[in-house]
């Protein structure tokens, strides 16, 4: 399975954003390609007072684009995600597109991030969005896909509710910063890849120092071995890579850790509400 990222500047004019985006993935098409990811809120400025102003309903301008896209590559396209308007509330939504154009999924960003680091990065996206409250996996001639959206892939439970719907792949929109990123970013990729035996793909935003919030980029791919296939640096790029997907049931077979599970540990029993919670710190 090949699969595209697309790495892009993102800039203030939502029509011109949808443009780039289009440009980079018939670039990237080029040579043949099975699948296209955008990151996360291409098509805006990753700022609170941009969401509604630049958000559309289900079957909105850049969804529309992308659907026609899809269909006029042949391929699966990840539409990064876009601020989605339902219901008076904005969503941070990714859309998926079959290579008939239709929409095969779509996965509100579960997790909000709203985090103070002191010293570093403050940003609280409830102040703008509302949660989703959905696992999201899709099927493809490849296999099960699973999508989450950026601080999403922090929660181990949610990457393992993807695996165990069979994902072999989990693929993230993500805009991490220049705080989490350089901490974060190539270790949660690694990691839920170990956690799960699968690939994981993490596709950021080209870096904008001038922006308000600047994105961390170095797009990546990691295996199910935790290794590093691929990873972009901070300019704008697309990156190729063709995903050996044998190479799960290898993993898989050499640590057996998902068929070694012990579930009948796991579940909070006798645990008070408190302590399931983690509102009790050791």
């Amino acid at each position: 399975m090949k699969i595209a990222q697309i790495q892009m500047h993102v800039c203030d004019d939502k029509r011109q954003n949808i443009r780039r985006a289009c440009e980079l993935i018939r670039k990237a098409a080029e040579e043949p390609i099975d699948m296209a990811i955008l990151p996360e809120m291409f098509c805006c400025p990753y700022d609170n007072g941009c969401f509604r102003r630049y958000g559309e309903a289900v079957g909105g301008e850049a969804q529309q684009a992308l659907s026609a896209l899809a269909k006029e590559l042949g391929i699966y396209l990840v539409g990064g995600s876009v601020p989605e308007l339902a219901d008076g509330k904005v969503y941070n939504t990714a859309f998926v597109f079959d290579p008939q154009g239709s929409t095969v999924a779509k996965h509100r960003k579960v997790h909000l991030f709203d985090i103070d680091v002191a010293g570093g990065q403050r940003f609280m996206e409830s102040d703008t969005l509302s949660a989703g409250d959905g696992i999201t996996t899709f099927s493809t001639p490849w296999g099960v896909m699973g999508l989450c959206i950026c601080f999403d892939l922090r929660f181990e439970e949610l990457a393992r509710l993807m695996t165990l719907r069979g994902a072999k792949v989990l693929i993230v929109p993500a805009a991490f910063n220049m705080t989490t990123g350089p901490a974060h970013w190539e270790l949660l990729f690694r990691q839920r890849a170990v956690d799960n035996q699968v690939f994981t793909v993490g596709t950021s935003p080209a870096r904008d120092t001038a922006a308000g919030y600047v994105a961390y980029g170095n797009s990546i791919v990691c295996d199910p071995w935790g290794g590093v296939v691929s990873r972009c640096g901070a300019e704008e790029s697309v990156a190729v890579t063709e995903l050996a997907l044998s190479r799960i049931d290898e993993v898989r077979r050499q640590l057996p850790i998902l068929s070694a599970r012990r579930t009948d540990l796991y579940e909070c029993r006798g645990l008070s509400d408190d302590e399931k919670y983690g509102k009790i710190h050791c």
